[in-house]
């Protein structure tokens, strides 16, 4: 929003989407932008009895709490992008580019329909959920739809990626929000970085035990990566960061629980079925070792065991100023 706003003069409509695990540091933080940039916004709140359900039906199907999230927010800013005739839609980094290097900047990737489906989407289209076995129907699924190619055609939609034009530096971007603008961070508990995603209490806490469960590695992973690319930590200091908080307990399954209407038994029977045997092996029911790759690695080659500080500052908790329960539908601060 400071490029946008302050730097290229433009006057961008906000669009957002409601994953309904919000924080009230989220709130906070999102209030505060628009305020701080005088910016209107909307906010898509999906009904949350379908939310429910598409919840379930992913996370059983191939273990996922965050489709509906990832499929609302790459869809709501080109539904409404045709619905107002906008042509220019620009979003932040692209995954693609900043994290995983599947593109360069010389690309200079723009949005598709099939990106969103194969990798944001893991392959799901919304149709593809509905299933004579599942209970979810049209009235669920239909608003996470694309729009027509012949829509897009007519008002000329392009989506447009800022990680190609700037050099994208998540922890210089969020420390020049809060001196300029107040952003607030938080301290996670199974990583480093406090500024990234403190508007959910599921991203950095079951959303990140089931990647474990599945790829072997965890978010703190790709954060001690991207601070190795930037020359602020040494390979063998990610290494022994990343040992420290991939296993940390998890301290909101609770809050998910009760928002989806299941025991933590339950919950924790289905994510088992979502285990790679290549990097978890059951000893006995309801044990499992974890021998992911951080495990096959000596973190003490070329590390003191020094403390480590790079300078991530999260003075605030995600409840900010109230009792730690999701808020469903924010009211903005202050």
């Amino acid at each position: 929003m400071h490029l946008i706003k302050e730097r290229l003069g433009l006057n961008p409509l906000l669009v957002t989407y409601n994953k309904y695990f919000n924080s009230a540091l989220g709130i906070r933080n999102l209030a505060n932008l628009r305020i701080r940039f005088d910016c209107d916004i909307l906010v898509q709140n999906v009904n949350p009895v379908s939310v429910r359900k598409i919840t379930r039906a992913t996370l059983r199907q191939f273990g996922s709490i965050y489709w509906h999230c990832l499929a609302g927010q790459t869809v709501f800013p080109v539904q409404t992008a045709v619905r107002y005739g906008v042509p220019l839609i620009i979003w932040g980094a692209h995954q693609g580019l900043e994290q995983v290097g599947m593109f360069s900047h010389e690309h200079e990737v723009e949005m598709t329909r099939r990106y969103r489906t194969d990798h944001d989407l893991m392959g799901q289209d919304p149709d593809m959920l509905l299933s004579i076995f599942d209970t979810l129907t049209e009235d669920d699924i239909w608003q996470y739809r694309y729009p027509a190619d012949t829509d897009l055609h007519t008002v000329g939609v392009r989506g447009i990626y800022l990680g190609n034009y700037v050099r994208w530096d998540p922890k210089a971007q969020h420390e020049q929000m809060a001196a300029k603008h107040d952003y607030r961070g938080a301290a996670f508990a199974r990583t480093f970085d406090t500024y990234d995603h403190v508007d959910c209490y599921n991203y950095m806490d079951v959303h990140d035990q089931i990647k474990l469960y599945k790829q072997g590695y965890s978010k703190v992973t790709d954060h001690a990566c991207r601070e190795i690319r930037h020359g602020r930590l040494t390979r063998s200091q990610g290494l022994a960061l990343v040992q420290q908080h991939e296993l940390a307990p998890l301290k909101h399954l609770d809050k998910f629980c009760e928002w989806l209407g299941v025991t933590e038994r339950s919950l924790q029977f289905i994510l088992d079925q979502h285990r790679d045997p290549r990097y978890w092996t059951q000893t006995q029911p309801g044990r499992w070792d974890f021998h992911g790759e951080s495990t096959r690695l000596d973190a003490a080659s070329g590390y003191n065991n020094a403390p480590i500080d790079i300078g991530f500052r999260g003075t605030d908790r995600l409840a900010f100023d109230g009792d730690g329960s999701y808020i469903t539908v924010g009211k903005g601060y202050p």
